[in-house]
């Protein structure tokens, strides 16, 4: 198993280094890698006792391993002691501007890389623009105490996809970056792609477990199928089969006593417009949107606070050890008259314990949300392609008590950590995004048959 230390580099230009005093060396010569950088080096055990790497000035030079890393994990590959990971975080949208390479995210990811140092691995953000493919060699953006700094590194251990949004995903050059690294190079590539909702309901379907937690989800066919889903239901939701942040969701309700139809969404404000007809309404709302690309969900009564419906979102991320676990979880409370508990349509971010007056329910209720993510988590990482290593859910529980899955997100928002109580959340997340690449990389050594074949 891999181990982290703490490092120091000392002033000599030899290629040297101690390794900590409680790790066993079979040979006085060794071979060392960072990232894909391999050389040879004389390696010798801490002559003073101390369980700490020191390396020679010379020989991080060589490796290209950057002289403000605090900590590392050390990896042994056959006759090859490796130094990371090293982590490339892969994305689009860079700018010529060094203080703000990436534009407004860049302070995203300031905040992930910000965590490095506790959790032992090398991250640096790089776009396909970035890569020297002739000779191995990338210049990425590292963050550093002193801001934003390029520096020339080898091709990583692993890449984490941090591309923005679906349009950059389907760019050749995103596409060939991926799969160049991936297939010819043998890297670990985490987090691929944005999931299609439909996608993710048909093959959650299939499982028993999952089953009971999906509300009826169907892509729309026609008018009558709305009209059924209505008459069973009472309310049923249309969204975009690839939205996020609830832009394009719609919410129609049938109100059998006026015999009319409403439609609540959020377009600048929030709307509710009442319709004699559901055909009236589809023209005015839908007449231009492409309908083969919405879904029509089934409409859920979901608990309230305050008089408003809430629901809630549950990260997962998987660990250095390659487990699942819960990394945060909030409450999503809706604002007036909107579709959607996004804070954008007035919704606002509640704690769990702020939602549930009784500490015994909300107990419960953790529980039962935790095992839903968890156990969902297990099953979407078998059925959908590529590693996946973090998950954010939508989930509403019913006014009988009952978890329902709205939505699983490959990539989800980080808009619940504004709240001062979740925090530690959102801290615990950025850690296990980039902590579980100490997992990737070790398997990449031991068992790479597991990753790519």
């Amino acid at each position: 198993m891999p181990a982290r230390y703490n490092i120091e580099f000392f002033d000599q230009s030899s290629l040297k280094v101690y390794f900590p005093i409680n790790m066993n060396l079979n040979n006085p010569a060794q071979r060392i890698a960072f990232g894909s950088t391999i050389i040879e080096a004389k390696c010798e055990q801490q002559p003073n006792g101390r369980n700490v790497i020191s390396m020679s000035k010379g020989l991080a030079q060589k490796l290209q391993l950057p002289e403000f890393v605090k900590s590392i994990y050390l990896f042994e590959n056959e006759d090859i002691i490796v130094f990371g990971p090293l982590i490339g975080i892969f994305s689009s949208g860079f700018t010529p501007y060094q203080i703000k390479p990436i534009g407004d995210r860049s302070s995203i990811f300031e905040k992930l890389l910000s965590v490095q140092s506790s959790v032992g691995v090398v991250p640096f953000l790089f776009g396909e623009q970035h890569i020297d493919w002739d000779q191995g060699m990338i210049d990425g953006y590292f963050f550093t105490k002193d801001g934003w700094e390029t520096r020339r590194v080898p091709f990583p251990n692993v890449v984490y996809d941090r591309l923005p949004n679906r349009r950059s995903e389907r760019l050749q050059a995103s596409k060939m970056v991926k799969e160049k690294l991936s297939q010819d190079y043998l890297i670990p590539w985490y987090n691929p792609g944005f999931f299609n909702k439909l996608d993710v309901y048909e093959r959650l379907l299939q499982s028993d477990i999952a089953e009971k937690y999906l509300p009826e989800t169907f892509p729309f066919s026609s008018f009558s199928q709305i009209e059924q889903m209505l008459s069973k239901y009472g309310h049923v939701y249309m969204k975009p089969m690839n939205g996020s942040l609830g832009l394009g969701v719609h919410q129609i309700l049938y109100h059998r006593e006026e015999e009319a139809y409403y439609c609540r969404y959020h377009d600048q404000t929030n709307h509710l417009i009442k319709f004699k007809s559901l055909e009236a309404l589809m023209k005015k709302v839908f007449g231009k949107k492409n309908l083969e690309r919405m879904v029509v969900q089934q409409g859920i009564s979901l608990m309230r606070y305050n008089q408003h419906p809430v629901d809630f979102r549950v990260h997962v991320n998987k660990n250095k050890d390659g487990e699942w676990e819960l990394s945060a979880i909030a409450a999503k409370v809706a604002g007036s008259g909107s579709p959607t508990t996004h804070v954008k349509n007035g919704g606002s971010i509640k704690t769990i314990e702020e939602v549930f007056d009784n500490a015994e329910e909300c107990q419960n209720y953790k529980q039962k949300l935790e095992k839903a993510a968890l156990d969902l988590a297990v099953i979407i990482e078998n059925q959908m392609e590529g590693i996946i290593g973090e998950i954010g859910y939508d989930f509403g529980i019913d006014t009988s008590g009952e978890i329902w899955l709205f939505e699983a997100n490959s990539k989800p928002g980080r808009s619940i950590f504004k709240h001062p109580h979740l925090k530690e959340f959102d801290v615990l997340t950025r850690k296990l995004s980039l902590s579980f690449a100490v997992f990737l990389t070790e398997k990449a050594m031991k068992k790479p048959e597991e990753l790519f074949l």
